[in-house]
């Protein structure tokens, strides 16, 4: 069997996050990759200067499609940024059974709002209890929970089990906003606890971690990896990408991972 990826997410024109990035970390990975755009952003690595939603008919026929023909092995979700797209997207996926990997994006790197406020609600009522797993940064985790940002692991712990309580099977809080050494992101599933420790690396070129690393494991799961297996090896990728960064030249901002990196150099 060809392992596939299915990616639902927001077009960055840039090519550094949303569905450009997924494509890539898919392949990169040896997973055949397919799509369903929820949005249309104009984003450089400066920032997103424009956004344009699309149809909740377009993005349920783009699911159906897609799952009505292809064997999909995980499901990616990233930008919903409005309640009519979470909708759709979850009455959609009711039908079909696969695992999800949602990464719950709500701020762009560049700083910039990918999500509506009023869409945060229905993100958790709605698409978080179809997760696998769930993939919030320090901040993401902050918001959905309505706590400060996590300041140690104890923290981090709390808000898992709040986020637990939403209906997703497992809860990975991903700590590369935090302040120690290392970069370390916390797997929880309501009865273990997992670690996964990596370099803090000093690079300003990281645009589409989250996007990255949240593919990463959803082409790892589409392989028939385990949960845990799945991270890890989403973690290296990600780790190896981003020390690979600072080679590629792509705009005068907050520049993307090296995607391709064990293929070429830039």
């Amino acid at each position: 069997m060809t392992a596939i990826a299915l990616t639902i997410a927001g077009s960055d024109s840039g090519g550094g996050a949303g569905i450009q990035a997924d494509l890539k970390t898919f392949s990169a990975l040896g997973v055949y990759g397919t799509s369903v755009l929820t949005a249309i952003t104009a984003q450089n690595t400066r920032g997103v200067t424009a956004i344009e939603n699309l149809s909740p008919g377009i993005i349920r026929a783009q699911i159906d499609a897609v799952l009505s023909d292809i064997a999909v092995g995980a499901i990616k979700i990233g930008m919903v940024s409005t309640v009519d797209t979470i909708g759709a997207i979850a009455e959609t996926l009711n039908r079909w059974e696969r695992k999800v990997v949602l990464d719950p994006v709500m701020v762009a790197t560049s700083g910039d709002p990918l999500l509506q406020p009023d869409a945060i609600e229905a993100l958790q009522q709605n698409l978080v209890p179809l997760a696998l797993v769930l993939t919030p940064n320090l901040p993401e985790a902050a918001l959905l929970t309505g706590t400060g940002i996590a300041e140690d692991e104890a923290q981090m712990a709390k808000q898992a089990e709040l986020l637990l309580k939403l209906g997703p099977a497992a809860v990975l809080i991903k700590g590369g906003h935090g302040r120690s050494s290392l970069s370390t992101d916390l797997l929880f599933d309501g009865i273990n606890m997992q670690r996964f420790d990596g370099p803090r690396l000093s690079t300003t070129h990281d645009h589409g971690t989250g996007c990255t690393l949240a593919a990463a494991i959803a082409a790892g799961l589409a392989k028939g990896q385990d949960l845990a297996h799945s991270i890890g090896t989403a973690k290296a990728y990600l780790t190896a990408a981003m020390a690979a960064a600072d080679t590629l030249k792509v705009g005068r901002g907050r520049g993307p991972v090296h995607h391709f990196h064990e293929w070429w150099a830039a």
